[in-house]
């Protein structure tokens, strides 16, 4: 049962010296919960798991162990940011796990987006598990949930995707520190507590990852092409300007081919679908409506450097009637 509410006159966290209020707070807490005892942690590189490990990090040290597991689903060059910062930067006990074939074995032929989506999730806390079992003396699990997730789980909108889930012989007690913070409160936390910008400023991102932007059965050279067209989608939005601006864009590959023609000779590949869209509550969502030249120059590089991509789309439908994602 969930005692912990975020007080009515507490002060939105919106500056550095706030912030750090809350940090030096938490630290007291966590130490008094903690003690000298050990606390897990699975470190998706988000930005609540994010700062959620770097504030235990400040308050008990190595007794923190992340486990980061690569499902094959993240983003281009993710799974290396988490071992640059947390390991290298922050010395963090980290244990990282390539589970990408896996993963990727499992989700082969299977195309209903609630199966993708049960299989990621059953497999992951699999996983998790099993690593786990590995270590002596765990006696907390480190959880990244903040306060809408506790309001949806209660006007009953969403499952609180935190709330359980491990098998019977790992029962932990929890340890929340963001747990009554708002999601800008946590960045703001982020920021005070040193974590790159990238990291903190962190658009949006589902946790099956970009299995549900490659609609149908997912294959890996489809995966692929999600991927790499997503990175040059960041990557020219940082050089333009509207990285922290727009609220999330992405790429998607669906599961079906067109006729295309390249160097004089046919090609049957498959489309890139571009989404950017703002929103302040995700209830209703607008199109951010990118110059021309940038399309143009988004097109040019995705045909030329991905494999597979013979035409390039934009998705101009707003929230209401679309979804953010396509499953």
């Amino acid at each position: 049962m969930q005692t912990r509410r975020r007080p009515e006159n507490m002060e939105r966290i919106n500056t550095p010296a706030l912030a750090q209020a809350f940090i030096d707070e938490q630290i007291k807490e966590i130490k008094e919960q903690v003690g000298d005892k050990k606390v897990l942690l699975a470190l998706s590189g988000g930005v609540d798991s994010s700062v959620v490990a770097a504030l235990l990090i400040k308050a008990i040290g190595q007794n923190l162990v992340c486990v980061h597991v690569n499902h094959g689903l993240l983003r281009k060059g993710e799974p290396e940011q988490v071992i640059k910062v947390f390991r290298d930067e922050m010395n963090a006990n980290l244990i990282y796990v390539d589970a990408t074939d896996r993963f990727l074995d499992k989700l082969a032929g299977v195309s209903d987006p609630e199966e993708k989506r049960h299989i990621i999730g059953g497999e992951f806390i699999e996983v998790f598990a099993e690593e786990a079992r590995k270590l002596d003396g765990i006696e907390f699990l480190a959880q990244g949930t903040i306060w809408p997730d506790i309001l949806e789980s209660e006007a009953g909108i969403k499952a609180h995707h935190n709330a359980g889930g491990l098998p019977e012989d790992l029962q932990f007690e929890l340890v929340e520190p963001v747990l009554t913070l708002f999601k800008d409160e946590v960045r703001e936390v982020g920021r005070a507590l040193g974590l790159p910008a990238g990291m903190v400023d962190r658009q949006p991102f589902p946790g099956p990852g970009l299995g549900v932007r490659c609609p149908g059965a997912i294959t890996r050279d489809r995966l692929e092409a999600v991927r790499e067209s997503d990175a040059i989608l960041r990557e020219e939005f940082a050089k333009n300007g509207l990285e922290g601006k727009v609220w999330q864009y992405f790429t998607v590959v669906p599961d079906f081919k067109s006729t295309g023609v390249k160097d004089g000779k046919r090609t049957f590949d498959w489309p890139c679908i571009i989404r950017a869209i703002n929103t302040t509550d995700v209830m209703e969502v607008t199109v951010e409506h990118l110059p021309a030249e940038l399309i143009d120059h988004l097109v040019q590089r995705i045909i030329t450097e991905v494999p597979g991509i013979n035409r390039v789309l934009y998705d101009f439908t707003p929230k209401p009637p679309a979804t953010v994602e396509y499953e």
